[in-house]
């Protein structure tokens, strides 16, 4: 009889969260079905991936589950809507306005119909990487949406920068559907719990991704401490003063220049909370270095140095001086990677450059062989353009992906030592983006064309 009056006890409350899901059902079909690019972008900021009602056929539920739960193991803020070619998704504005409607830095792969085309903010991708891949898989699967869609992914994870958004700590996929029933359940649960559960998977999910950065961040701060001390080094090693005799405004200028990138170095290491921040320290150490190799020419009289990128086997050798030949050991292909002279002596002569080693389960091992932990590091020195073109073929490389762009002969899609703001994506910005930066872009797409729009888009194509 106890269990009996325990359920009567209940009637109420189930009657209520019944009448609230009848009012769903009654509403969720009319505003998914007229809600078009709304309903998407809401879809997407509770799951990285969305599938119109009526694009069914091109994805299909389990398929999309698949690849929701790849995007939200590997953390990275890579959404993918799956749309039907009708009005009210018009091509040449689609990627944008989902863009501003999301409101999330991230990367944005969408389907509409049978073509895809993908955008992605700066901060998380850069646009000649956009661009490379998704020519690529237009290109090797011609026709074959669903195909496209998930190799983009699949290759985007472990190139996209930044974090999941804490706002998918509910559901994984968004596939529309005629009784809306992720919005049902969601309501359900609202009701049940009056939105206390969704708070605190939101909380969980942070205090994760803040765990897991620190410990990254732990893992990367010896190698930086090593390049601030060695910098700090350099400058006392020079012994140059400003008062000097000798001294002039330009040497003066240099000075300054380095002691700048010394204290902003440091000051970015001690309020660093995220590997990610680690990139502008090494900005700022690549800076001052190639001001005191400035300082150091005026000072002995010789030509002032080439701004080139640094030295490929370990930063604090300072600018490079010219590109050579190398092939990691362990086999790969030969590439062409900047060299300090030392390093080029030595290799000229047969011998190992003097390759930075860092510590790792097995031992130490030049960085390059270190695994994705370092990728923050060495963009910050190398940019976004270059770096995976040198890396191919190593650990450190297989995390960053293949494609990229400028060799090396010019910069990539970031000057020497730039890299992607700080901004690494996950965050939430509102319509606050450049659609001409959101790399991608409709208008012909890259390499064989067949992008949405007809010449419009993103990149001014």
């Amino acid at each position: 009889m106890g269990t009996v009056r325990r359920l009567l006890r209940l009637v109420p409350v189930l009657a209520v969260i019944c009448g609230v899901l009848c009012i769903a059902v009654a509403t969720g079909a009319g505003a998914r079905a007229a809600g078009g690019l709304d309903t998407a972008a809401a879809a997407l900021r509770e799951g990285p991936v969305y599938v119109d009602p009526r694009a069914r056929d091109v994805l299909s539920r389990a398929e999309a589950d698949t690849l929701a739960g790849r995007i939200e193991k590997a953390d990275r803020p890579v959404f993918v809507a799956v749309l039907p070619d009708t009005a009210e998704f018009p091509a040449a504005t689609l990627l944008q306005d989902l863009r501003t409607k999301v409101g999330i830095t991230g990367v944005y792969a969408v389907v509409l119909g049978d073509r895809f085309d993908a955008g992605a903010d700066p901060a998380v991708m850069s646009r000649n990487a956009v661009e490379n891949l998704t020519g690529a898989v237009r290109r090797s699967d011609p026709g074959d949406p669903a195909a496209m869609v998930a190799g983009f992914v699949e290759q985007a994870l472990p190139q996209a920068g930044g974090h999941a958004p804490a706002s998918w700590g509910g559901g994984s996929v968004g596939v529309g559907t005629g009784g809306g029933t992720g919005v049902l359940v969601a309501l359900g649960l609202l009701v049940l719990v009056g939105g206390g559960g969704a708070v605190l998977v939101s909380r969980r999910a942070r205090r994760r991704r803040e765990e897991q950065d620190r410990a990254r961040l732990d893992e990367l701060r010896p190698v930086v401490d090593e390049d601030i001390t060695a910098f700090g080094e350099e400058l006392s090693r020079i012994g140059f003063d400003p008062g000097g005799a000798t001294a002039d405004d330009a040497m003066r200028e240099d000075y300054t220049r380095a002691l700048d990138a010394y204290d902003t170095a440091k000051t970015a290491m001690e309020r660093a909370h995220a590997p990610g921040d680690v990139q502008q320290v090494s900005r700022a150490l690549e800076e001052g270095r190639f001001a005191l190799a400035t300082l150091e020419a005026r000072i002995e009289g010789g030509p002032l140095p080439e701004r080139r990128p640094p030295c490929f086997f370990d930063p604090r050798h300072g600018p490079s001086v010219q590109d050579v030949p190398w092939t990691p050991d362990g086999g790969g292909a030969e590439r062409t990677v900047p060299v300090c002279a030392a390093d080029a002596a030595r290799l000229k002569d047969g011998l190992e450059p003097m390759a930075r080693q860092v510590d790792t389960p097995r031992g130490p091992r030049p960085y390059w062989e270190a695994g994705p932990a370092y990728a923050p590091w060495a963009q910050g020195y190398f940019g976004g353009g270059m770096l995976p073109g040198i890396l191919v073929g190593t650990l450190l490389g297989s995390s960053l992906g293949g494609p990229f762009g400028g060799p090396f002969g010019g910069p990539g899609p970031y000057a020497y030592g730039g890299g992607p703001p700080d901004d690494q994506g996950g965050d939430y910005s509102g319509a606050d983006f450049d659609p001409g930066d959101f790399g991608g872009g409709f208008g012909g797409g890259f390499g064989d064309g067949g992008g949405f729009g007809d010449g419009g888009g993103f990149g001014g194509n």
